[in-house]
């Protein structure tokens, strides 16, 4: 199984109603959430850690999960409210404003933590699940218990606009970055960590840190990956652009699908990986988020699509 740790949420999106004003329709979503469904879609056993509410909207977010086969074991529900985003669309980017105050997910401590199945092969991490406390350092103390002996990811994927300390921010970020093997990240992304565009100069840093892999996404620009050895460069799929709502998040779990299916997702494989082996999984999670990006809201492609 893949275990995904981290938020789920009610994404509002903007829709034009018949007299032309702004209306804002509810959606299942948070990065770490749509993972898990381009997971499940895509065939893989998988899993989420999070806290849920028993209010109408973590209802949704169950539902959602049930439909894209995604194990609900690892779930906490309990009372409290489920966190609201607010999105607002320019140009097809989103731009986000979050209600988190006490939430199901946010509210997780330690005494929280599973034990996981052996099973469990690998762990995904990110977003804003880690800001707040104490959500954000219950999910560090789960990634520190099981780095040794799973595979670890992490994206980032930085909201500004919810980071009121970014000293300590950073410093938890990279203290993931050194337990993690394969880090998925966003040239903006990496812009806002190190104040510089060199992605190149950045990865070598993360690599010495103690990442495997590297992989920095450019959006339309395409995808760069670096390893101890290798940099790898590949253009974006063309398609028609509906909106970038969950696109970083499906390219998450197309490469991890990727790679999976090449028996190639263990530690000792991720630290010797071929250039042609990594780019056939960038290839494949370049096809995938395609398909969520030609499409409203976050929609990620189930197998057949991609067959």
């Amino acid at each position: 199984m893949i275990l995904c740790c981290g938020e789920a949420l009610i994404d509002f999106l903007p829709r034009t109603g018949k007299d032309g004003a702004t209306l804002y329709q509810p959606f299942n979503g948070g990065s770490v959430y749509n993972t898990a469904i381009a997971l499940g879609r895509l065939g893989n056993r998988t899993g989420l850690f999070t806290g849920l509410s028993t209010d109408f909207f973590g209802d949704m977010l169950r539902e959602g999960l049930k439909a894209s086969k995604v194990d609900l074991r690892y779930i906490k529900t309990w009372d409290r409210p489920s966190t609201l985003a607010f999105v607002k669309l320019t140009d097809g980017h989103a731009r986000y404003s979050f209600f988190d105050d006490n939430s199901a997910g946010r509210m997780l401590s330690r005494r929280d933590l599973p034990r996981l199945e052996k099973t469990v092969s690998a762990l995904h991490f990110g977003s804003i699940s880690l800001i707040p406390e104490p959500g954000g350092a219950t999910l560090e103390a789960l990634m520190k218990r099981e780095a040794r002996s799973r595979v670890i990811t992490l994206d980032p994927n930085i909201r500004p606009g919810m980071i009121r300390e970014r000293r300590k921010h950073m410093a938890r970020l990279n203290r993931m970055i050194a337990m993690t093997d394969i880090l998925k990240i966003s040239d903006e992304d990496v812009a806002w960590m190190t104040g510089k565009t060199d992605v190149a100069a950045a990865a070598r840093k993360w690599l010495k840190a103690g990442a495997k892999i590297v992989i920095v996404t450019r959006g339309g620009n395409g995808v760069e990956a670096f390893t101890a050895r290798d940099r790898i460069s590949r253009s974006a799929v063309k398609v028609k652009v509906a909106d970038t709502v969950g696109a970083g998040d499906t390219f998450t779990a197309g490469l991890i699908t990727a790679l999976q299916r090449a028996k190639l997702l263990t530690k000792t494989q991720l630290g010797t990986i071929s250039a042609a082996d990594l780019d056939a999984a960038l290839a494949f999670a370049a096809r995938a988020a395609a398909v969520t990006v030609a499409r409203p809201g976050c929609d990620p492609p189930w197998a057949s699509e991609l067959a």
